[in-house]
């Protein structure tokens, strides 16, 4: 296993008021150079339903939708030593430093997608942040138990309130 350096730049801007932390970009996510880029992850259905929008296609349609949403978009991980795109085989952990972010959006709930980006936040970030963040279903394909809908009824319920 060699140490991967997260290739994509945190995606806020000073109206962003939620933060959305996953593990670790994926290898589709990697190639493609923004977040959750494998066809088969569900979260752009699921931000798409939860906030009542349409599905971004593009890049750049994501990015404005998550500005448009007020959503902050990141990872727990800036580098690890991973094979493929497996979480479980995620070792030597080098967080990201959400003072980037934090210092510069007021945002006001923070939430990780998936058990593994709660476990890596609880570990190595919230002592840095004091901000306990909020797990969410992973969108992720490999958690097959959850349906679209169901992740969006979860979603939206967490979010929202």
């Amino acid at each position: 296993m060699n140490q991967v350096i997260h290739p994509i730049k945190p995606l806020y801007d000073h109206n962003s008021r939620i933060l959305i932390l996953g593990s670790f970009p994926s290898v589709k996510s990697r190639e493609a150079g923004f977040f959750y880029g494998h066809p088969q992850n569900r979260f752009w259905k699921v931000m798409a339903a939860v906030f009542d929008d349409e599905l971004p296609e593009t890049i750049p349609q994501k990015k404005e939708f998550l500005y448009k949403n007020r959503v902050a978009l990141w990872d727990v991980i800036a580098s690890c030593e991973i094979t493929g795109s497996s979480d479980a085989s995620i070792r030597n952990v080098v967080p990201n430093d959400l003072s980037v972010i934090l210092d510069n959006a007021d945002i006001l709930k923070i939430f990780v997608n998936g058990k593994t980006a709660l476990k890596l936040y609880n570990k190595f970030i919230l002592t840095d942040t004091g901000i306990e963040a909020t797990a969410l279903p992973s969108t992720s394909p490999a958690n097959a138990a959850w349906s679209v809908d169901r992740l969006v009824e979860t979603w939206r319920t967490c979010i929202f309130g």
